[in-house]
C-alpha cells in the first residue's frame, strides 16, 4: 500500500512479507498511508492496483480492496500489469538493457516478462509475457534476470502516474492469472444421504 504524488514520489507505503496475511492487515495500512501522508481519500486522484500475474487469492484481495476504496472514494482504478512496475522500478533504479522479471508462480513453476529497455517517456518496453514456465525452461536467457519477491507498491503507483501523464492506455481491468485455479466445479449436483 503506498500514497505518491504526481510525480510518483512516495510519500507514504507498508508492506509485509508475510502473503497469509494480506487480508488481515490491509485497512490497517490504509489507514497508516493516509494518516502519514495526511490526506483524506476524497484527494487522492487514483488507486493503481497490479493486475497480475500472481497467485489467485493475493491477487483477489488486493483487487478487491482497490475496487472497493476507489468506488467509496469516487476516483478511478488504474489496472497496471504487476511486471511491468517491477521493471518500470528496476529501470528507475539504473538497469540498462534488456530484463527478465521473474516472480514466483508456486507449484515450482515461475511468471515472467520479457523488456527491452525504456521508451521516450522513461516507461518499460515490455517484448514478451507475462508467460509462466519452469525455472530451467525461462525464456530469453540472454536478458539480464530479475528476480522479484515482491511488487513495490509505490513503484506500482509511479508506474500508474508516469503512464497517466504520457496518455497511455491501462492494463485490462480484469486479473490476469495465467493458469487455472485448484478448484473446480463437480460435473453434477452434489448427493446428499440421509
Amino acid at each position: 500500500m503506498a500514497v505518491t504524488d504526481r510525480d510518483g514520489r512516495v510519500v507514504a507505503e507498508r508492506s509485509t512479507a508475510d502473503t497469509m496475511r494480506h487480508a488481515e492487515v490491509i485497512g490497517g495500512f490504509l489507514a497508516d498511508c493516509l494518516g502519514e501522508a495526511g490526506v483524506r481519500p476524497a484527494e487522492l486522484e487514483a488507486v493503481a492496483v497490479g493486475m497480475g500475474p500472481g497467485p489467485f487469492t493475493g491477487l483477489r484481495v488486493g483487487i478487491a480492496a482497490a475496487r472497493t476504496f476507489a468506488l467509496a472514494a469516487g476516483i478511478p482504478v488504474l489496472p497496471v500489469v504487476s511486471h511491468d512496475a517491477i521493471a518500470f522500478a528496476r529501470y528507475g533504479a539504473g538497469a540498462v538493457g534488456g530484463i527478465l522479471v521473474v516472480t514466483d508462480a508456486r507449484r515450482r513453476e515461475r511468471y515472467w516478462s520479457a523488456y527491452l529497455g525504456v521508451d521516450a517517456d522513461g516507461l518499460p518496453v515490455r517484448e514478451d509475457g507475462p508467460g509462466l514456465a519452469r525455472p530451467d525452461e525461462l525464456p530469453h536467457p540472454q536478458l539480464e534476470r530479475c528476480d522479484a519477491t515482491d511488487v513495490p507498491a509505490g513503484a506500482l503507483a509511479g508506474f500508474a502516474e508516469r503512464m497517466r501523464a504520457a496518455g497511455r492506455p491501462f492494463a485490462e481491468d480484469r486479473p490476469l492469472y495465467l493458469r487455472s485455479p485448484d478448484v473446480t466445479l463437480s460435473a453434477g449436483p452434489k448427493r446428499v444421504s440421509r
